[in-house]
């Protein structure tokens, strides 16, 4: 198969190797037959690994069921595409108030609770980071 040479402390060796099955290999050095064993390697990726953690969910908006004044805060950053309500509007549970662009998706912000529309803090075209006030409903 191959042929090789080393210098080891100003002695020569010639070595060849005869035959590699798995882990045997049959060889010559010398003109003496040997025949070795190799060790399996652990052999370790050559790119790292890719450990991520849990994606985070955006926060619902919250409510104070006891509250006189609910504040709806944007769950996540994005630009306010329209603003369904105005002030002194009438809403329900799960009506459309606002709807929010985040990362190329339009999110529909809806009432949490029942009430009326007390302040609207937000215009459309306007952006918004996580957590802000964007209407109070009394």
């Amino acid at each position: 198969m191959k042929n090789f040479k080393f210098k080891i402390y100003d002695n020569n060796y010639n070595v060849k190797i005869v035959s590699h099955e798995d882990n045997q290999i049959n060889l010559e050095v010398n003109g003496t037959a040997y025949t070795v064993e190799m060790k399996s390697e652990v052999k370790k990726p050559k790119t790292p690994t890719l450990v991520r953690s849990a994606a985070k969910t955006p926060a619902a908006p919250k409510v104070n069921p006891g509250s006189a004044n609910t504040k709806v805060v944007a769950p996540i950053p994005g630009v306010v595409v329209s603003v369904d309500v105005k002030i002194g509007d009438e809403v329900k549970v799960d009506d459309r108030l606002l709807v929010l662009d985040a990362m190329k998706m339009e999110n529909h912000i809806t009432a949490e609770k029942a009430g009326t529309v007390s302040a609207i803090h937000v215009t459309a075209g306007q952006q918004v980071l996580q957590s802000d006030v964007l209407i109070e409903l009394s």
